[in-house]
C-alpha cells in the first residue's frame, strides 16, 4: 500500500462518490483488494504475468461483460494485458506514474501522466499530443490527531519530549535516496537549538537490512526509529517537525510531499524531477541537491533553526494543496478528459 496504491484507492473512491459507476479490477491476493470501497464493484483477476494469454482473455471477458465507456489501466501489468480496438467504446486510457518503457503503453488510446515531465517523455517518444494529458495526484485532507494520541505515539517510539522529529516515508528502494539521507543525518549536528534530533523511517522494502547496517556503520542507529509499513501514516506525519524526502533524480511526483503539505508540515525534498515541478525553494519547501548528503544536512539544520521559515512553508504548502491538488479539482479534470475522449471517437 504505497503511494501509487493509495492514490488508486482515492481515485476510485472519489469517482464513485461523484455518482459515476466505478468498478475495480485488481490482481487477486494483492493487498489493495482489502481497501476497495464497499460501493465499488471489485473483480479479482489472476493477472499472472504480462505474457499469460489466459490472464489477457479473462480481463477482456470482464470488459466485454461490464461494457464500460472508459477502461483506465493503472501500472504496467494491467496496461499490457488490456488491448481494445481504437475508435470505439470503451476507450483505453493508460495512466503513467513513472518513466516506464513506452512500448508497453503505446497500444492505449490515450495517456495520463501525473507529472509534466512524464507527459513530455511521452511526447518526445512520438505519442499523439492531443491524446496525452497531465493530471496530478490529489490528497484528501486528513483528520486532526489529538495531542493525547500524538503523545502516546511519541512515548511508544521512546522519543524524548524535547527532541526534534524528522520523518521520511516510502519504500526502501534505491530511487528513494535513503542511503544519502542516513549519511546526511550523520553529518547534521546531534542537537539543534539545544534539542536532540531523531529520525523516523516510515516504511519497508528490499533494502531495509542494508539500510540498518549502514546506520550502524555511521553510528546513528540509536537515534533512528524503524516503524515498518503503516497503513495509517497520518499520526506520524503530524508528530514530525520536518518531513524529509530525499529521492534521486528519477523520482516522479513524490506523494510524500503532498501528504506533508496536507498535514501542514514543512518539507525538505531533493531536486528530483517531480519536486522541482511542484515546489518553490524557500517558499513551500526547502530543496537540496539530489544524492548530496552535505546539501541535505545543511538544509535540515537551516530549516530547524528557523521557526518562521517552517511555519511559512507549511502554510504555503497547505494552501497549494487546497488550490492545486484538491480532490475536487483533480477529479473534475479526470471527468473532463473522459468526456472529451468519448466525444472524439
Amino acid at each position: 500500500m504505497g503511494g501509487a496504491e493509495r492514490f488508486f484507492i482515492r481515485l476510485i473512491r472519489g469517482l464513485a462518490a461523484m455518482g459515476h459507476k466505478t468498478e475495480a479490477a485488481v490482481r487477486a491476493g494483492y493487498e489493495v483488494c482489502e481497501h476497495i470501497p464497499e460501493n465499488v464493484a471489485k473483480y479479482e483477476l489472476p493477472m499472472r504475468s504480462v505474457w499469460d494469454p489466459l490472464s489477457k482473455f479473462e480481463l477482456m471477458l470482464l470488459v466485454k461483460k461490464q461494457r464500460p465507456q472508459i477502461v483506465q489501466t493503472y501500472m504496467g501489468r494491467a496496461t499490457r494485458l488490456t488491448h481494445l480496438k481504437p475508435g470505439k467504446v470503451p476507450v483505453h486510457v493508460a495512466r503513467l506514474g513513472g518513466y516506464y518503457k513506452l512500448k508497453n503503453f503505446a497500444h492505449a488510446h490515450a495517456w495520463i501522466g501525473n507529472t509534466r515531465g512524464i507527459c513530455d517523455y511521452m511526447l518526445q517518444a512520438g505519442f499523439s499530443a492531443n491524446r496525452v494529458f497531465h493530471i496530478s495526484n490529489f490528497i484528501e485532507l486528513p483528520k486532526p490527531v489529538s495531542n493525547e494520541r500524538l503523545q502516546r505515539l511519541r512515548q511508544g517510539l521512546s522519543i524524548p519530549d524535547d527532541a526534534w522529529i524528522l520523518l521520511t516515508a516510502g519504500r526502501f528502494v534505491e530511487v528513494k535516496g535513503h542511503f544519502e539521507l542516513l549519511k546526511a543525518f550523520s553529518l547534521t549536528p546531534q542537537t539543534i537549538a539545544d534539542r536532540p534530533l531523531y529520525l523516523v523511517m516510515l516504511g519497508s522494502g528490499p533494502l531495509e537490512q542494508k539500510l540498518k547496517r549502514h546506520a550502524e556503520q555511521l553510528g546513528i542507529e540509536k537515534r533512528i526509529l524503524w516503524t515498518g509499513w503503516q497503513i495509517d501514516p497520518e499520526p506520524y506525519f503530524q508528530l514530525a517537525d520536518l518531513i524529509v524526502f530525499t529521492s534521486r533524480q528519477r523520482e516522479t511526483l513524490g506523494n510524500v510531499i503532498l501528504e506533508a503539505w496536507s498535514s501542514k508540515r514543512p518539507v525538505l525534498a531533493t531536486k528530483f524531477q517531480g519536486a522541482v515541478e511542484i515546489c518553490e525553494h524557500g517558499i513551500d519547501a526547502w530543496l537540496a541537491e539530489c544524492e548530496k548528503p552535505k546539501s541535505i544536512a545543511y538544509g535540515i539544520e537551516q530549516v530547524l533553526k528557523d521557526q518562521g521559515l517552517r511555519l511559512q512553508m507549511a502554510r504555503t504548502g497547505h494552501k497549494k494543496i487546497l488550490n492545486e491538488f484538491s480532490k475536487e479539482k483533480i477529479l473534475k479534470e479526470y471527468i473532463e478528459i473522459y468526456t472529451l475522449l468519448l466525444q472524439n471517437i
